[in-house]
């Protein structure tokens, strides 16, 4: 029988992806997306006229429009997939980030309950490795304690444990999938991986001067988003609900993904420095071309994530390896490139000489 799913947050990044892969699974796929001035919805624009393609107008912090659409759709399958989820922004909206990543999922979670859909309907919580936070131990698996450090995982935080409440108390089909840093050329362009491919080809082409950074030693597990969507929808197909940890168990740092993306871009860089001293120079020409900045640090940062998924590739038979680092950091500087030359092209073909 074809299935059902709804998608909050199906205009970003891994909404967008996971849209595309259940559709290819033969899903009547409904994605939630919000009102706003500005409607972006680049990321689905080639989806929208796909007759199994439905949008809706809900938001998380509004119970009423999540009943009204969960009640209409009577989905199989939810992907929570919305949140205010930059964790430096987090820390200016402190507020409204608890009241869209944190109470944002009890409103769904009590919108299938009212909805009489407890039985029927299996929910994916997005849960992110900002949750270990102040690291206890390295690598973290799912036994790990958990040390939010950021008023975004703190939220987090509470969106994991009410789905670990909703499960028990009322036997929902309901779990959280921890997933660590994953990108894409999709990425939103605030997000310090697509800032530095986007740098890194501008930079190339002439049309930046200069990267500013925060802190370069800060190591993450960086995965490639369109791997990961498939591992959230294996978490709904398992017999029981259980809570995955999604990551590569592989670790770089910022620095190190900065000198990649611009080798890809044609440039290599060294670095000299430290901390806050610290700057990337171009070998070719000594040109400065990245810099740390302290705007960039965060009140508390965390520095270590790194993530165990022996669990998702044992009982899942998920592979988090299938696009490598270098790999990812390729297809977004090569997007990246082809993007910034676009720009400079109808740049100059706007302009009267």
């Amino acid at each position: 029988m074809e299935k059902t799913a709804l998608i909050t947050g199906v205009t970003g990044q891994d909404g967008s992806y996971l849209a595309e892969f259940l559709l290819e699974k033969g899903y009547d796929v409904h994605g939630m997306v919000r009102r706003s001035s500005v409607d972006y919805r680049e990321r689905i624009a080639h989806l929208e006229g796909n007759k199994r393609f439905h949008l809706h107008y809900g938001d998380l912090t509004d119970s009423m429009s999540l009943m009204a659409i969960i009640g209409t759709v009577r989905p199989d399958e939810i992907y929570n997939l919305a949140a205010q989820s930059h964790v430096q922004v987090s820390f200016q909206v402190p507020e409204y980030t608890a009241d869209v990543a944190g109470v944002g999922v009890l409103r769904v979670l009590e919108a299938v309950r009212l909805c009489g859909l407890a039985e029927k309907c299996r929910i994916y919580q997005a849960s992110t490795s900002e949750l270990f936070g102040k690291v206890e131990e390295v690598p973290q698996n799912e036994q790990t304690p958990f040390h939010p450090y950021s008023p975004y995982a703190v939220a987090k935080q509470y969106g994991y444990w009410i789905v670990k409440e909703y499960r028990e108390a009322y036997q929902m089909f309901c779990c959280s999938g921890i997933l660590f840093n994953h990108e894409s050329e999709r990425r939103g362009e605030t997000f310090v991986t697509r800032k530095i491919s986007l740098a890194a080809a501008r930079i190339a082409h002439g049309l930046q001067e200069k990267l500013y950074l925060g802190n370069l030693d800060a190591l993450r597990d960086w995965g490639y988003a369109k791997d990961y969507v498939e591992c959230m929808w294996l978490m709904l197909q398992n017999d029981r609900p259980k809570d995955f940890v999604i990551a590569t168990g592989e670790q770089h740092s910022v620095r190190e993904f900065c000198r990649l993306a611009f080798h890809y871009a044609g440039i290599e860089l060294e670095f000299s420095g430290k901390r806050i001293e610290e700057k990337g120079i171009d070998k070719a020409t000594g040109k400065v071309l990245v810099e740390v900045s302290p705007d960039f640090y965060r009140p508390t940062d965390v520095v270590n994530l790194l993530g165990d998924p022996t669990k998702a590739k044992k009982e899942l038979g998920w592979n988090p390896t299938k696009t490598s680092f270098e790999q990812l950091v390729s297809l977004m500087v090569n997007h990246d490139m082809e993007k910034v030359l676009h720009e400079r092209r109808e740049f100059y073909d706007g302009k009267t000489f």
